[in-house]
């Protein structure tokens, strides 16, 4: 896996052992484009895996960036990813549903990968827009196999887009104020 472009355009990401599913590069170079440019915006990305969005983002000019991923065997390979990165990357191992009960930080954009077999898109995606980690108008692009539907509106949180790549589809979620 590579990322797809900014300033670690090209740079290779190891992949964990074990069941992952990356976001392919032609996902995240569509998904990265639609935001266009990230410099002054805060970035999370939750079921982190191997960072790739993070750093992707990071890559792009987001910053700060936040990965979290609670499976402690591909934990140590999110943090040599995120060693690349010139400034520090926030990397956290604990379950996504812990750390936003926990947080205090509050993000820009949320990117959201659960494993495809995760049942609690709806629950998470209303958690984060009844919290304060999402800020006013901030986005929530929750990443989920096409099989498993999602409303329009969620809470305070309704689609302003979607994308179609194969068997996954992309939610865009815009917090209203």
């Amino acid at each position: 896996m590579r990322i797809t472009g900014g300033t670690l355009k090209n740079r290779q990401i190891i992949c964990p052992k074990g069941i992952i599913r990356p976001a392919m590069d032609r996902m995240r170079e569509s998904l990265f484009a639609i935001l266009g440019d990230l410099h002054g915006l805060s970035f999370l990305d939750l079921f982190s895996g191997s960072g790739i969005c993070g750093l992707e983002a990071y890559s792009r000019g987001a910053y700060p960036v936040v990965l979290v991923e609670k499976d402690t065997a591909k934990f140590p390979v999110l943090l040599k990813n995120a060693s690349m990165a010139e400034k520090r990357i926030n990397c956290k191992n604990l379950s996504v549903e812990l750390y936003l009960k926990r947080t205090q930080e509050q993000f820009d954009i949320i990117y959201i990968d659960p494993p495809f077999p995760y049942r609690f898109h709806q629950d998470l995606l209303y958690s984060i827009g009844e919290s304060s980690v999402l800020c006013d108008k901030g986005l929530v692009l929750m990443h989920r196999p096409k099989e498993k539907e999602l409303p329009d509106r969620i809470g305070s949180l309704q689609r302003v887009d979607q994308r179609i790549y194969g068997r996954s589809i992309v939610d865009f979620y815009q917090k209203s104020v």
